[in-house]
């Protein structure tokens, strides 16, 4: 048994990383040992929470079936039931647990017995009002109760639309804190019922009444559970009932839980409202109006969350429940609200971003396309001007929602309201130029952009902006990452801007014209990430760049120096001025800094790199240039060619060094098929040779304790596909690559052939399977292979099929043992498994039709290398037994009845059964049988 630092050590592995800590064990096992320990008296509150985490937030991993999920939630109950009464905590953990693992395993929905006695168990808990019988120390198991009932009714729409009455009865009876627990799940329960109701046809006051008074039981119903997840934007279309019903009680209900609202949480409130909101939208009867006596209360509120509520009132009802009056003083607030000095940064971003996305009353764009509320002026949001004392975050979305506002005001507001937001820009960039802190620095350029976004049409502001960001890239060079990703950025957002390309060459003409004192080392790296960049633009000439690096090198000792990094750079602007279009006005130029560089920088990889683009601008054209040179868009192989294809294609050097696709497929993996079915598998694994008495205690403890790390081992042929193609007659330096198409099995390396030629005989080829789980795969498979003539291709295969009976292995037992042994070894792991852990080990029965000769040739066709115990007579037993790696095993008893024969069926991995079934009936299939 682990130790409680172990399991510390455990869960956290698994919560880190659930997939990497199963790949050690499997998740029945792990489970198993989970609801082990929680059994366990000895163990304490804390470590029983601890083991209860994995099934908190990973039920399905652990439970992937419904199967396995209704026989965790089973086990969790029974301890639920035996833990102590003052174990408060660790019954509402475990509360908490079952009821994720019904909802998550779908038992829940599929309405398993389990799940049925469960809620029913909750529904007997919470009428236990004001703790009348258990006393207030089990107050806080109504309060999970509670919490458990309304996730199941979310997840479960509808479950709980005929227990209204009762719910409303027990929400009056409450008058403890849980009183807003019981309201919550009644409104939850109550809205989902009323859109149960919008869906059915021909509904009158009874159908109303008869929801609103029900108290028959559960619903079942399947219900799509999206269908009660509605987007802000989609509130107001959402189903609605007739509008001539009478539903003077159902709005009786809606006004008792307005005047309740106040005395619950501010999250609770808000969750209260949104409900009712959906309601009143659903029920066109009831007025919006209801609502009113509370907006004096939530236009005050400080509370974010009854805020957000109350702007999904504005934007599901507008104008039949907000005034105009109404909407000015929201906005009002929500603009004081935004500056407000007491609130945190994140509570103010959530007010700009409510003003920025005001749901009006009557919006000018009715297409849903997202634009500034005509209410937000530049006069109503003068306050919110952005200024070098706020945050980062702050300054940028007040910057964001001034440069909207003054997008669209007037010319003259426009005016003002643009000089401030460009001398404010300027003030920042002061800031930076005065050694201001990377965060700054980060901020100016976001503002910037922003500020682009929206008025890069204008020339002179945008010139202005050029010229002081070259100013200040003069003084600070190491900014040059900045421009560069500023540039990027607008171009990516803005395709048809010209800004960027105005800056890169205002840039360039600033590093190469600037004086020789600056051009230090550490201020030239800078600068010519400046010009390889600048060199990408097609609209920009090179010339000057290419002038400026040669004057450097030639009047420096930059080339004695031997940097690799400066000379890296350097060429890195060569090739981007190798692909540059106007190469040919520049040849001359870029060949004598090429050469230059071959020539006299002592550094061997420059020098090499340097005499390759030399070979390539003198025997390529651009267009052959730019097709080696581009690089795809993740930074990989070149688009088109090789980069060592620095001759014309018909010389054929290019063909010889690219890998070509074959049109069909030109190879495949024939299996060679031995006697039986395990011809072609064989394990890598056996028990030591020991003596026999001992040999059955050393088997059972192995397994016990770690399985056999068996390997399956299947036989191919490879040969030539049905497609008759000369050129593929001879093949030399096969790489067979596979792909899993699932997780079952570990990684399979590549498999290399010499040769293969179409008049020898084929040659074999093992592949070796580890699985981690013994169920049927398939392998994706391709090859690179080398023809006769020099070139290199490659081909996709047939995918490679694994079925069920190639997984069979014997049993790893030292070769000689004794037929006693092999059966005391049978007889023990069938009695194991029979008895064995329910959610792992499974029996079953399988019955077919034949006769008796027909069987003992079945099975000396299908079993015989598999066989423990052999019929002398046809009323006799055939035991067989089949190992499947890493550690599971399948044990077959077969017997003669009189009309058909019986194969009980015993495994210690239940999810086996389908495949051992199919199994079994396609090999009597072919031996024309009946199965049944």
């Amino acid at each position: 048994m682990a130790t409680g630092s172990s399991w510390d050590e455990r869960i956290s592995g698994f919560l880190l990383s659930p997939s990497l800590f199963l790949s050690c064990t499997t998740p029945d096992s792990f489970l198993s040992e989970l609801l082990d320990e929680l059994r366990d008296d000895k163990a304490n509150d804390y470590k029983k929470v601890l083991l209860l985490s994995p099934l908190l937030e990973h039920p399905t991993v652990l439970c992937p079936t419904i199967s396995a999920g209704e026989g965790t939630a089973q086990e969790l109950i029974s301890i639920l039931t035996f833990t102590p009464q003052k174990s408060v905590s660790l019954k509402c953990y475990i509360m908490l647990a079952v009821t994720n693992v019904l909802i998550c395993t779908s038992c829940l929905s599929n309405r398993t017995k389990v799940a049925e006695d469960y809620l029913d168990f909750l529904f007997k808990t919470i009428q236990d009002t004001n703790d009348n019988s258990c006393g207030l120390a089990l107050h806080p198991l109504r309060a999970t109760a509670c919490d458990c009932l309304r996730e199941m009714e979310s997840c479960n729409p509808g479950l709980l639309s005929q227990r209204l009455e009762t719910l409303y009865y027990l929400k009056q009876q409450e008058t403890t804190v849980l009183h807003q627990s019981y309201c919550m799940l009644y409104t939850q329960s109550l809205k989902n019922a009323i859109r149960l109701l919008t869906r059915e046809k021909d509904v009158d006051n009874a159908k109303l009444r008869s929801v609103l008074t029900g108290n028959e039981g559960f619903s079942w119903k399947t219900v799509d559970s999206s269908l009660y997840t509605l987007p802000f934007s989609m509130m107001t279309q959402v189903p609605q009932l007739p509008t001539a019903l009478d539903c003077k009680e159902l709005k009786s209900v809606l006004s008792l839980l307005l005047e309740e609202s106040y005395l619950m949480t501010p999250v609770s409130q808000a969750a209260l409202l949104r409900g009712l909101v959906e309601i009143v939208a659903m029920v066109p009867a009831i007025s919006p109006a209801i609502f009113k006596s509370q907006l004096l209360r939530l236009f005050g509120t400080a509370e974010i969350e009854l805020m957000h509520a109350t702007l999904l009132m504005k934007g599901t009802f507008t104008d039949s429940l907000f005034t105009a009056e109404d909407e000015h003083f929201l906005l009002k607030r929500l603009v004081g609200m935004a500056q407000h000095p007491l609130l945190r940064t994140p509570e103010k971003l959530f007010y700009m971003n409510c003003i920025l996305h005001f749901p009006e009353n009557r919006p000018i764009s009715s297409s849903g396309e997202e634009c500034l509320p005509v209410l937000v002026t530049p006069q109503l949001t003068s306050s919110l001007l952005p200024t070098v004392f706020n945050d980062g975050a702050t300054m940028l979305c007040r910057l964001n929602l001034l440069c909207l506002v003054h997008l669209e005001a007037d010319e003259e507001e426009e005016g003002k309201g643009l000089a401030y937001l460009f001398d404010h820009l300027m003030a920042m960039l002061k800031i930076v130029d005065n050694q201001g802190s990377r965060e700054m620095v980060v901020t100016s350029f976001r503002a910037i952009f922003i500020f682009l976004t929206h008025f890069n049409h204008m020339e002179k502001l945008s010139q202005r902006l050029v010229s002081s960001l070259c100013d200040l890239y003069s003084r600070h060079c190491r900014l040059a990452p900045n421009l560069i990703d500023l540039a990027d950025r607008i171009q990516e957002c803005m395709e048809e801007s010209l800004w960027s390309v105005q800056l890169l060459k205002a840039l360039q003409k600033c590093v190469v014209e600037m004086p020789p004192l600056q051009l230090t080392l550490q201020n030239l790296s800078w600068h010519l990430k400046i010009l390889a960049r600048v060199a990408q633009e097609s609209q920009i000439a090179q010339r000057n760049t290419i002038c400026l690096l040669l004057n450097v090198l030639i009047n420096s000792n930059l080339c004695e120096r031997r940097n690799w990094q400066v000379g890296n750079a350097i060429l890195a602007v060569c090739r981007q001025l190798l692909q540059h279009p106007t190469l040919s006005e520049m040849f001359i130029e870029l060949a004598d800094l090429l050469q230059y560089m071959a020539k006299h920088y002592e550094d061997t990889d420059t020098q090499d790199h340097a005499r390759f683009y030399y070979t390539l601008l003198t025997n390529l054209s651009w267009e052959k240039l730019a097709g080696i040179l581009a690089k795809g868009p993740e930074g990989g192989p070149a688009k088109i060619r090789s980069l060592s294809a620095i001759v014309a294609e018909s010389d054929g050097l290019t063909s010889c060094l690219t890998v070509h696709q074959t049109e069909g497929c030109v190879l495949q993996l024939k299996k060679i098929h031995g006697h039986g079915s395990q011809g072609a598998v064989t394990s890598t694994d056996t028990l030591e040779t020991v003596n026999e008495k001992d040999l059955l205690e050393v088997y059972q403890e192995q397994f016990k304790t770690s399985g056999f790390a068996s390997e399956i081992t299947l036989r191919y042929n490879l040969t030539h596909a049905i497609l008759n193609d000369p050129r593929f007659d001879r093949m030399f330096t096969i790489c067979l690559h596979f792909d899993l198409n699932d997780s079952h099995y570990a990684d399979i390396n590549d498999i290399y052939v010499p040769c293969l030629f179409r008049d020898r005989k084929p040659p074999q080829v093992s592949l070796k399977l580890k699985p981690f789980q013994p169920y049927p795969t398939s392998l994706r498979l391709s090859a690179i292979f080398t023809t006769e003539d020099g070139l290199s291709w490659h081909t996709q295969l047939p995918d490679v099929k694994v079925s069920f009976p190639e997984i069979f292995l014997p049993v790893p037992l030292p070769l000689g043992t004794s037929h006693e042994v092999k059966q005391e070894v049978f007889d023990h792991i069938w009695k194991a498994t029979s008895l064995g852990e329910p959610s792992s080990s499974a029996t079953s029965l399988f019955c077919f039709k034949t006769e008796s000769d027909a069987l003992a040739d079945l099975v000396k066709t299908h079993f015989e290398g598999y066989l423990i115990a052999e019929s002398q007579d046809p009323s006799g037993v055939w035991k067989v037994i089949f190992f499947l790696p890493p550690l599971f095993h399948i044990l077959l008893m077969m017997r003669q009845a009189e009309d058909a024969v019986q194969v009980s069926i015993a495994t210690d991995n239940w999810e086996l059964l389908p495949h051992i079934s199919s199994y079994l009936q396609n090999i009597t299939v072919h031996c024309n049988m009946t199965s049944t």
